[in-house]
């Protein structure tokens, strides 16, 4: 179990084992972020780890894993890109990151937290794009931190619970993905709406103002 596996890393590295079991997610290790961020919080509960050097180590593991995937591509460039598609069944994950930015362009960094794999691809893309970095860093980070702190102390609370771990961790994505969907749709029609009632009040404005007359001298 995952559990163990971590309290023998953590025993021999200490907090370091999290940060990089989680870094180490950008080159495909077989165990999903969710499955680690839920066990470090397990631990915490278990009296193995401390809460807050546990955290620490649990976050800047996630954005230092996604971070180096947008390094990649920035510099790398379209190489970046051909090294992802050259493993085995990546193309599918490339192609869901791409329609993903596609159709919500730099919120797509948001929703990917939520998609296993694609997470680690969407990095490369933007990269690859030229984003700029503190454009990346607003949307990638400020994400991860909810997501971390969401599947950290929900595994605080669940304790050593593997079959409550497991549905929660589909649950989660699922749930997530349609919330966060959800949220930039309303996130539009809001924007669209405040900038509809700004031209209706700006004419309203410039129709209601009086025509100063200038009257000449007899």
């Amino acid at each position: 179990m995952i559990v163990d596996m971590l309290t023998e890393s953590v025993g021999q590295f200490g907090y370091l084992a999290l940060f990089f079991m989680l870094w180490l997610g950008i080159v495909g290790m077989p165990i999903p972020d969710e499955v680690i961020v839920l066990s470090a919080g397990v631990l915490t509960s278990l009296g193995v780890l401390h809460v807050v050097p546990a955290f620490v180590a649990t976050y800047m593991g996630v954005v230092s894993g996604l971070s180096l995937g947008y390094v990649l591509g920035r510099w790398l460039g379209a190489p970046a890109l051909n090294w992802i598609g050259k493993k085995k069944g990546m193309n599918k994950y490339v192609d869901r990151a791409q329609a993903l930015l596609d159709r919500y362009g730099s919120y797509a960094l948001c929703i990917s937290y939520f998609l296993p794999v694609v997470r680690h691809v969407v990095p490369y893309l933007v990269g690859i794009g030229k984003m700029t970095f503190r454009r990346y860093a607003l949307f990638s980070y400020t994400t991860g931190l909810v997501w971390t702190l969401i599947l950290f102390f929900a595994g605080n609370l669940m304790g050593n619970n593997v079959e409550r771990l497991n549905a929660f961790v589909g649950m989660f994505n699922q749930t997530m993905v349609v919330g966060a969907a959800g949220l930039l749709v309303l996130a539009g029609i809001s924007y669209y709406g405040y900038t509809v009632w700004q031209r209706q009040r700006s004419h309203a404005t410039g129709v209601a103002s009086p025509t100063v007359k200038r009257e000449g001298n007899e």
